[in-house]
């Protein structure tokens, strides 16, 4: 039994070897730190994302055995994307640009931060006509025949491997932003409608091509990042009635090629939407971030039983701290691994104030607890 096979096994409450120590990434900035500090050589510290060549060669020193972001996908996204370009130089040292999604963002250089959003160009029915609905339109060009050959067998598979279902409704909070989405709802509920439609169902005949090529993930994975601190940045009865029916959808799609795993990818305090999800068809929660709310699978599994799975609620934070603190997280996580169903990962990419050594210890402390 190999590492694809107990975290299979794991999922679906079956006996497994091993707990498989899993992570979810690097910040670049962590990168470089390491780089500078001399854990990483000068030709491993470019090109590390997700599932690179020099990706799992870190990883690997670390003391992990894969990130649970390992995915085929086609692109989920506008195509063509807008141009980035710069606007303006502001007299406060910020600059204004607008990105690949017609937002209009600050930033400022050397500053590591999510941008302000200043703009965005997809205001109403005139702007989605004109400059977005035919970049959501589906065609053959969005998958890669050829690429996906490779994923049409899973012997010889080292580790499980999903494939990305896109986002429902967090691209869309990209194109029109928070408050822009909010307002459309009032404002113009039809249009708000199609654009959730038009870009759902792009997204599903993408999925549903791809696997009609015979490539074969071990389960389907989406990312949303629709929440912060506090709760979701929809109303869950808005997202339980437009975009409920279209997880339902997928979910029926991916069970139907035996996918019976689901995860989902989405920051913040997601408790309100947990029960939409699952109810739809979407099973595994990722990356439960522990955040100043304390997520956790528990508190979950009690409510929702045996059917709810996890990924992640490992409070990446102990990183900065000591071997006593990495102990003490390690602990927490026995009670939560003793459910089943749940493996643990850090509760995001991990940070620059990670210390390399601490990360050493994390692993091996993880192996020699989990078996």
């Amino acid at each position: 039994m190999g590492l694809r096979e107990d975290t299979l096994a794991i999922l679906h409450y079956e006996n497994y070897k091993r707990m498989p120590v899993v992570h979810f990434g690097y910040w670049t900035e962590t990168i470089e730190k390491w780089h500078l500090e001399g854990h990483i050589k000068d030709s491993e510290a470019i090109d590390v994302y997700d599932n690179s060549p020099n990706e799992e060669i870190i990883s690997e020193r670390l003391g992990f055995d894969f990130n649970w972001n390992t995915l085929f996908a086609g692109n989920y996204g506008l195509m063509p994307q807008f141009e980035k370009k710069l606007l303006e130089k502001l007299p406060n040292g910020q600059e204004k640009w607008v990105d690949e999604n017609g937002a209009v963002i600050l930033i400022k250089p050397g500053v590591v931060s999510i941008p302000s959003e200043v703009g965005h160009l997809l205001e109403d029915r005139e702007s989605w006509e004109t400059h977005y609905k035919h970049r959501l339109m589906m065609d053959s060009s969005r998958f890669d025949i050829a690429y996906l050959e490779q994923f049409k067998t899973t012997e010889g598979r080292s580790k499980p491997t999903g494939i990305h279902c896109g986002s429902l409704y967090g691209n869309i909070r990209n194109y029109l932003g928070i408050e822009g989405a909010c307002y459309l709802q009032a404002d113009d509920e039809d249009l708000f409608d199609e654009i959730i439609n038009t870009n759902a169902q792009m997204q599903y005949d993408l999925v549903e091509a791809i696997l009609k090529t015979g490539a074969k993930p071990d389960y389907a994975h989406f990312w949303e990042d629709i929440c912060f601190k506090n709760g979701p940045l929809i109303s869950p009865s808005v997202f339980a009635k437009k975009v409920g029916p279209w997880y339902r959808k997928f979910s029926n799609l991916l069970n139907s090629y035996g996918i019976d795993i689901i995860s989902l990818d989405c920051d913040g305090c997601i408790d309100s939407l947990v029960p939409i999800w699952l109810e739809n068809g979407v099973n595994t929660m990722f990356p439960i971030e522990v955040g100043t709310w304390n997520a956790s699978i528990e508190p979950w599994r009690k409510q929702y039983g045996k059917d709810l799975l996890g990924v992640g609620g490992m409070n990446k934070t102990v990183f900065a701290r000591d071997y006593k603190a990495i102990d003490d997280e390690v602990e927490r996580l026995k009670r939560l691994v003793e459910l089943g169903g749940y493996i643990p990962c850090p509760d995001h990419r991990i940070a620059p104030d990670a210390i390399w050594e601490n990360v050493q210890y994390y692993c091996e402390i993880m192996r020699k607890t989990f078996g």
